[in-house]
């Protein structure tokens, strides 16, 4: 449904042009919500505006169903554009219209009857939820009414194409949760592809199928979201992550271990858990199967996409050959194993 190939997006600045965009690469399917991830600074909104050429591309080829964006121009690029509809952070909409005339405006630009604008403007207003507030303008509705407004807009010419650009960020938290699970029924129900700009990891935990992390103009990974929330390979992603689930160790543990190995240390290591792995009694067989001892650190269980993941971060005491027999007894059970280090057996770990 969208596919950018090598992209570049160059601006010109005092010494010289300065590369926002370099060599970005993603395919995104029909039907798929697809999480776009960074920082300030990171690219991200360029990005979303070269899929519809509010921003044209240095370099590089856009496709947006089965059509080559950047060959576009004129009636041809209008045309293109009313099936990519697009949602922005400050709502974007006219002082001096109700709800209902923002809603109509770009079928109004774009030439509709009268009557089949009403009549579209109503069931646009029913999917928001907003039918009661047609009337009312910007100034009379909260936030996540404008952004329904905006939403409803968004989707009056029918596209296939959503792309949302930091659309929650001016709200809060619980009008936020309101538009993700709109989000999530429009994908669903009309079976759109959204393309999700955002700086918030808990965003993409919530909506998105799959998500690229940007840094520095860079797609720096990239992957289906649990796959990446419960493996972050790149320093970005892990901060990313650690800001939704905290895997950190307190500082007072953190600053007594070290890795040296030692038959008379107690060895700190954090089990991962994912999907049905996380209703394994995994602890308790250990301390059967090999009379270690443990002292439990810290412990989290979530449920990314509906799936559990967890961490339990332990201290074990007993031999070194007991000790290797649980972490290969942890591995053949198909669970990720972080050795974190070693405290002495007569300083016990304190969560």
């Amino acid at each position: 449904m969208i596919s950018i190939q090598n992209l570049r997006k160059l601006f010109p600045g005092p010494d010289g042009p300065v590369t926002v965009l370099n060599g970005i690469s993603l395919e995104i399917a029909q039907g798929e919500t697809f999480g776009i991830i960074g920082r300030s600074g990171a690219g991200k909104s360029t990005l979303v505006r070269c899929v519809n050429m509010l921003e044209r591309p240095t370099t590089g080829n856009i496709r947006v169903a089965a059509r080559e964006m950047t060959t576009l121009n004129g009636a041809a690029l209008g045309e293109a554009r009313r099936g990519i509809g697009m949602i922005f952070q400050h709502f974007n909409l006219l002082s001096s219209r109700t709800a209902a005339q923002n809603i109509a405006l770009p079928l109004e630009l774009i030439g509709h009857p009268r009557g089949e604008i009403a009549r579209r403007v109503d069931e646009m207003l029913a999917l928001v939820g907003l039918s009661e507030r047609r009337d009312a303008y910007p100034a009379q509705l909260s936030g996540g009414q404008k952004q329904r407004v905006g939403i409803a807009r968004a989707l009056a010419t029918k596209p296939s194409v959503l792309l949302c650009d930091e659309a929650t960020s001016a709200l809060d938290p619980e009008t936020t949760k309101q538009i993700l699970a709109l989000l999530k029924e429009i994908n669903r129900s009309l079976g759109l592809t959204i393309m999700l700009i955002t700086h918030e990891m808990e965003v993409v935990r919530e909506v998105a199928d799959r998500v690229a992390v940007l840094d520095h103009g860079e797609v720096v990974e990239s992957g289906r979201v649990f796959d990446v929330f419960t493996d972050p390979r790149h320093p970005v992603s892990r901060s990313f992550v650690g800001e939704v689930l905290n895997r950190e160790l307190p500082e007072a543990l953190a600053s007594r271990m070290h890795q040296s190995p030692s038959s008379a240390e107690h060895l700190v290591f954090r089990i991962i858990f994912t999907g049905p792995s996380a209703n394994q009694p995994i602890v308790s067989e250990m301390v059967r199967r090999f009379g270690l001892s443990f002292n439990i650190l810290q412990g989290h269980v979530d449920y990314i996409q509906g799936s559990p993941y967890g961490t339990l971060t332990v201290e074990a005491s007993g031999t070194e050959q007991a000790k290797q027999s649980a972490l290969d007894f942890l591995r053949l059970n198909n669970l990720k194993v972080e050795i974190l280090g070693r405290v002495p057996a007569t300083d016990r770990a304190v969560a």
